[in-house]
């Protein structure tokens, strides 16, 4: 236990934390995107997915209370990290390092509260389902599944709630995209010509993770994407 509680203290045993609880957010992200992108195949698609997630029962709760964990402890230590080594620099060495210091790097914090709170209300607005009354009102479709396509298709119609999720997955985006970089040294992987490349593909990565996620609220703007209910 006392190695533990020190290795949880150190400055590295944070890093480490904050990468692995990272590794298994991004795991989380890609999943859901890969999932999400079935409202492009059909209705029979997404709501089958949906239902067969449904079908964990409290399995998946225990999933969704592990990933909200996961985030909160990734978002506290980055603020303990932040603030430990601002109390390490001298205030000279911070304003030097300020200009090259890149707007993700200086906003990581910020950033990361900020996709905190996008989370929580995209599990009020589209799990708990809380946010739209027209929700309830959707039938189940043919196959006897709820309407998952159409509730989509409803919820981002909104322009303020699309717009709160794409500035929610830009601020990800920006999050993932300086991680990266600071990822992979926090494990260890110093190399002078891997690391870079590494980076370059962690920073590719997130925009493409980016440009997924908001295909979809896009598509339903543009009409793209219709309901299959008109309530």
């Amino acid at each position: 236990m006392r190695l533990l509680a020190t290795f949880y203290r150190s400055s590295v045993g944070k890093k480490m934390i904050v990468a692995i609880t990272g590794i298994i957010l991004i795991l989380f992200v890609i999943g859901h995107l890969l999932g999400n992108l079935q409202i492009f195949i059909g209705p029979d698609w997404i709501n089958g997915y949906s239902e067969h997630l449904r079908d964990l029962g409290p399995l998946l709760w225990a999933i969704r209370l592990f990933l909200l964990a996961a985030v909160i402890i990734h978002i506290w230590l980055t603020i303990q990290l932040a603030v430990e080594n601002r109390r390490a620099r001298p205030e000279a060495y911070i304003d030097r390092r300020y200009v090259k210091a890149t707007f993700a790097s200086r906003h990581m914090v910020m950033s990361g509260l900020i996709v905190l709170a996008f989370i929580i209300y995209h599990l009020a607005h589209f799990t708990v389902r809380v946010t739209d009354r027209r929700f309830a009102l959707l039938k189940h479709d043919p196959l006897g599944h709820y309407d998952v396509y159409s509730m989509m298709v409803y919820g981002f119609q909104n322009y303020f709630v699309s717009g709160f999720y794409v500035l929610g997955l830009f601020l990800l985006a920006l999050h993932l995209s300086h991680g990266s970089s600071s990822f992979f040294q926090s494990l260890g992987l110093n190399d002078k010509k891997l690391t870079p490349r590494l980076a370059l593909g962690g920073r590719i990565f997130a925009w493409l993770l980016f440009a997924g996620y908001t295909s979809i609220p896009v598509a339903i703007l543009l009409g793209i994407i219709k309901p299959t209910q008109h309530l």
